[in-house]
């Protein structure tokens, strides 16, 4: 059986997106006599956004797992100041922004390269060491955002110059689409960009989750060569969606599932929404965003008069956010407008196939989840400047009453056995 090292700084009871790729490569790596030994914080040293203790259900009893010290500096400002005033990936906290918030982005942005978690790195690369030592592994994948993660590759590869590093970057570095909210001076940027390039060219195989970042990535390897870069693209686990679910039957239920930030500008799914609740009063047309809602929702909703047809559930697990998806009539899907948008493949866009129902997705018709959503015949994406198409394929949804499943026999290559497959295919090269 093949030992391999896992690093990663999000794992449970870390909850949300970052955490759920590498949690399921590790579920299913000794199906493919794979042995993986795991270095992750230590919760109680960690800043995790979010928490979802139910994912500790898909850790395998007897797996090797190593918990590290760390420092870091975004719990003491969120002692500080309290952390939900504390900014993090994507932003989505970053609406009616004091000063004080700007400041801190500064600081984060300018102080803490590649990012604040760069504290874990001395402690997780002592216990790499050890490690690989003691277990003579020869291969070490490491798991990012956080990018700093990939710093303990660099200097793990540096210290054996033998051993194998897979970085597995689930977005992009110096083109992550709220990069320029970092507030970076030029002295930071150019730091950052050269950590990134040590990275991109140190790695022997490098792995993404969509074409347009192997692109991007490509262009900053010394000779421009996308052979060593892999796209492995995020998926949905078959066993998330095994018990049987009853829709909810008292109305015609459109969900979201997730963050939204500013850059997401949802306005055209609104007037759609509005539309239809008028002219279809009898299908009781409900909006319902699970996770943490942004004020600027709230206040479209209340602004087009339809806020008593939203229902504002909150952050909830993962197992009960799968379920408000498999109990809904139609997922909404909106891919931020921002540079790159054609590249970004969130996670929930394969657990709403997973969950079968018809996606009605906001973005570029030419973009990496645009297609995927055609190939499986899963939905539609219409463009922020195409409303009137999205206006009127919702009423055909909502007006047929449509209940058979959506996606064909191509949405299995998105599940997480398969894709962890593929992946031991790039560990034994």
């Amino acid at each position: 059986m093949k030992k391999i090292l896992v690093i990663t700084y999000y794992w449970p009871p870390s909850g949300g997106a970052g955490v759920q790729r590498t949690l399921k490569f590790v579920k299913y790596f000794p199906q493919f006599d794979v042995r993986p030994y795991v270095i992750t914080v230590d919760p109680k040293k960690a800043s995790y956004p979010v928490v979802d203790e139910t994912l500790l259900n898909d850790v395998s009893k007897g797996l090797d797992i190593y918990y590290t010290d760390s420092f870091e500096p975004l719990n003491i400002l969120g002692g500080i100041v309290g952390k939900n005033k504390v900014p993090y990936g994507g932003f989505a906290n970053k609406n009616k922004e004091t000063f004080f918030q700007t400041s801190l982005r500064w600081i984060r942005g300018n102080f803490f390269i590649p990012d604040a978690r760069v504290g874990w790195v001395k402690y997780a690369f002592e216990k790499a060491v050890e490690i690989i030592r003691r277990e003579n592994i020869d291969t070490v994948y490491v798991s990012s955002p956080p990018h700093s993660t990939q710093l303990i590759g660099l200097k793990l590869k540096e210290k054996f110059p033998n051993i194998r590093w897979i970085a597995d970057m689930r977005d992009p570095w110096t083109d992550i689409y709220y990069y320029k909210d970092l507030l970076h001076t030029s002295i930071a940027k150019n730091i950052d960009a050269k950590c990134e390039k040590k990275v991109l060219n140190g790695a022997d195989a490098i792995i993404v989750v969509s074409d347009a970042i192997k692109r991007t990535f490509a262009n900053k390897i010394e000779n421009k060569s996308s052979d060593k870069i892999h796209v492995i693209p995020n998926g949905y686990d078959e066993n998330d969606f095994i018990h049987q679910v009853e829709k909810d039957k008292e109305a015609t239920y459109i969900t979201y599932v997730g963050t939204m930030a500013d850059t997401y500008k949802p306005e055209i799914f609104f007037n759609a929404l509005k539309s239809c609740i008028e002219e279809y009063p009898e299908k009781k047309i409900k909006f319902r965003f699970v996770g943490a809602t942004p004020w600027t929702i709230k206040e479209k909703a209340k602004e087009l008069g339809i806020e008593d047809h939203c229902e504002w559930i909150g952050h909830v697990d993962h197992d009960e956010a799968i379920q408000y998806m498999r109990k809904s009539d139609y997922l909404l899907l909106i891919i931020p407008d921002a540079p790159g948008a054609e590249g970004i493949l969130t996670g929930k866009l394969f657990e709403y196939l997973g969950a079968g129902k018809a996606i009605i997705g906001i973005g570029p018709k030419n973009g990496d989840a645009a297609k995927i959503i055609d190939r499986c015949e899963a939905g539609k994406m219409f463009e922020r400047n195409d409303g009137a198409s999205m206006m009127q394929w919702m009423k055909e949804l909502i007006n047929a009453g449509v209940s058979k499943s959506f996606g064909n026999e191509k949405v299995k290559e998105y599940e997480r056995r398969q894709l962890t497959k593929t992946l031991t295919q790039v560990l034994n090269k």
